[in-house]
């Protein structure tokens, strides 16, 4: 994208972007992994990430907690059903 000037910069120039790191989020370096700060750094940015998308109202049950509430709901009929 060109601004004003013909200058063709990236539309978040202003964000830091580490040079090891590629587009999909990955880094290269294999070693990347088993540096503790960066693993607290991406843990520390996914916790963030999904908080912000809880606060927008993207926050969806489990499907395990789902399924235990059939489950629940179907052992309760079956009980009241028979037993009762």
């Amino acid at each position: 994208m060109t601004d004003r000037n013909d200058s063709a910069e990236p539309e978040h120039a202003d964000e830091p972007r580490p040079e090891r790191e590629r587009p999909g989020g990955r880094r290269s370096d294999p070693l990347s992994s088993l540096d503790p700060v960066a693993a607290y750094e991406r843990r520390t940015s996914r916790i963030r990430e999904e908080i912000a998308r809880n606060r927008r109202g993207e926050y969806t049950v489990p499907t395990w907690v789902l399924a235990l509430a059939l489950a629940a709901v179907i052992a309760v009929w079956i009980l009241v059903l028979f037993v009762l």
